[in-house]
């Protein structure tokens, strides 16, 4: 479980995130959702370290993160996965050597240990006989599931997800989204996902975050998401017409 308590971050004198508190729960998909400049970016970069925040606590299990030095912080990097917005495949490296690459770096595996790993976490994402392709060989859906391959290879207990359907057709990305929200629950992972799809949120939507210029606005499950009560909210969940349909269509 990671829980962040009252955290703020400014950009000099632009305050993105004003006091936010949440909780994001183990073997569930937790998402962040809102409109741009909401802060969810900014949240989601803070919670791993990539932003200093100026205040606040950011617990993983109750260590807080925040106020750990670089050696302390490394280890809980060693319990983290991240799929990149984009994928960040490495272009020069097959898809092996890419799902590969955590374990060289942090682990003392041998080859054949991390051969082994690589071909279980291929095979969970449903990737077969790829390993000597290169990214530019394979499809912009199968490479989402390498970067997620890669993500696990490491059998995290947090898993970050960057707009993981960015660039994806609605297929594919429902997907991509059935994938981490069944790695999420087989693995027991707390998995954080930054998004403004919402059919993501209508179908692996566990725990929602609702931000809203950087406060936390709304939290909820997928159940609850259409009948809130909350103006904002709605402003965002139904902002598009094809949304709107369907929830005529449902009802």
């Amino acid at each position: 479980m990671i829980e962040i308590r009252d955290v703020r971050k400014s950009f000099n004198a632009n305050h993105v995130l004003k006091g936010v508190s949440a909780t994001f729960e183990e073997g569930k998909t937790n998402l962040i959702i809102g409109q741009s400049g909401s802060g969810k970016t900014v949240m989601l970069k803070s919670m791993v370290g990539l932003h200093e925040i100026d205040s606040g606590q950011i617990l993983y299990d109750g260590r807080d993160f925040a106020h750990m030095n670089l050696k302390q912080r490394k280890e809980i990097r060693k319990e983290m996965g991240m799929v990149f917005q984009g994928g960040a495949l490495f272009d020069s490296e097959t898809v092996e050597d890419n799902v590969r690459f955590p374990l060289r770096l942090f682990t003392r595996m041998t080859d054949k240990e991390q051969l082994d790993r690589v071909n279980f976490c291929l095979e969970r994402v449903n990737i077969h006989n790829a390993n000597h392709l290169f990214p530019a060989e394979i499809s912009g859906g199968m490479q989402k599931r390498v970067a997620i391959a890669r993500a696990i290879v490491m059998n995290p207990k947090y898993l970050f997800c960057d707009e993981p359907n960015s660039g994806l057709d609605p297929k594919t990305a429902i997907v991509i989204d059935r994938l981490i929200s069944e790695i999420t629950q087989e693995f027991k992972i707390t998995t954080v996902i930054n998004t403004h799809d919402m059919n993501s949120v209508a179908e692996i939507g566990d725990n929602i975050i609702y931000l809203f210029k950087g406060e936390l606005e709304w939290t909820g499950v997928k159940e609850d998401i259409f009948n809130t009560g909350n103006q904002r909210v709605d402003d965002f969940v139904f902002a598009s017409d094809l949304m709107k349909k369907i929830i005529r269509h449902e009802k």
